[in-house]
């Protein structure tokens, strides 16, 4: 296993939002827990991984994913099982959607 961790700063904060959990490391290869967190305005990512070796692919797909969504005071903690870079950016959109009540590239809460 490998543990990877990313921090990104200058995202947007929202109010504290209830946690979300999308995937399933058995079935989709993938688990993303998304969760609001006291960082000074910061996101964090935690990966768990059997795959090793990859660090440059996850961090060029969790900083797009940053890019993207820029959120604040937020944790983000993954755990993988090999899952390709399509479904893990798939999931990390799946799981700011849920846990923000945004629809993509929209700031307009559901």
């Amino acid at each position: 296993m490998e543990r990877l961790e990313y921090r990104f700063t200058g995202g947007r904060v929202l109010h504290p939002l209830a946690a979300r959990l999308v995937g399933v490391v058995g079935s989709g290869n993938l688990e993303v827990l998304i969760e609001s967190a006291a960082l000074d305005g910061g996101c964090t990512v935690e990966i768990n991984t059997a795959a090793e070796g990859f660090g440059a692919i996850w961090n060029a797909v969790v900083a797009d994913f940053f890019a993207r969504h820029s959120l604040g005071d937020v944790r983000i903690s993954i755990n993988d099982n090999g899952a390709t870079p399509a479904i893990v950016s798939l999931r990390l959109d799946q799981a700011a959607e849920e846990f923000t009540g945004t629809v993509p590239g929209s700031a307009t809460a559901l």
